[in-house]
């Protein structure tokens, strides 16, 4: 039975976000392509209809996590003034839920670990995603009238992912709270940003 073109795109569309799910739960090394198909309804011989190799499937799926890392940062500043924007995304970014989430959230801070293991081919999926945020986030910064917004965007982009990878090793509530609020503080006083103090 052959199915239209549109059924094979949504198919393909089921694949990458669980993919991009399993991604984050397992992290890269441990993600298993059966695993991936069987939860939306798939055998494993149905992968290479969609995917040439492992690989092309993790690199896809890399790519799916910052499409959704994107999507959130675009209905953060969508309909708002620019520093309105960025505060309401650096709010998220740097709440309890988005640290304690293990699948969905920024790709940044569950890749990084990985990514010195990586092939080439995955590393370069990943820096691509991290120049896509950074020109979005330096977007806003142009907005506000940052001198340098690259580079801004560039060290608000280390500094979050640094502290939700921080707050997320420390076992202690308090402690990891602690990281995301001192990191919240610096931000607004760096980038005149009205946040949640």
């Amino acid at each position: 039975m052959r199915y239209a073109a549109e059924h094979k795109q949504q198919t393909r569309e089921r694949v990458l976000k669980e993919a991009a799910r399993a991604i984050r739960e397992e992290g890269v090394q441990k993600v298993g392509v059966a695993a991936v198909m069987s939860k939306v309804g798939l055998t494993h011989g149905g992968f290479y209809a969609h995917f040439p190799s492992r690989d092309d499937f993790i690199a896809a799926g890399i790519d799916q996590m910052f499409l959704e890392g994107g999507q959130r940062l675009a209905r953060s500043v969508e309909g708002r003034p620019p520093a309105e924007g960025l505060a309401a995304y650096v709010d998220f970014y740097l709440s309890r839920r988005h640290c304690d989430a293990r699948a969905e959230g920024c790709p940044l801070p569950f890749l990084s670990a990985d990514a010195p293991r990586l092939a080439p081919v995955l590393r370069e999926r990943i820096a691509a995603g991290m120049q896509g945020l950074t020109h979005r986030l330096g977007a806003c910064l142009l907005g506000m009238g940052h001198a340098d917004p690259e580079a801004g965007a560039a060290s608000l982009i280390s500094e979050m992912v640094g502290a939700i990878c921080l707050a997320r090793i420390e076992p202690e509530p308090e402690r990891s709270e602690a990281i995301l609020a001192r990191t919240r503080r610096a931000l607004a006083e760096r980038f005149s940003l009205n946040l949640t103090l």
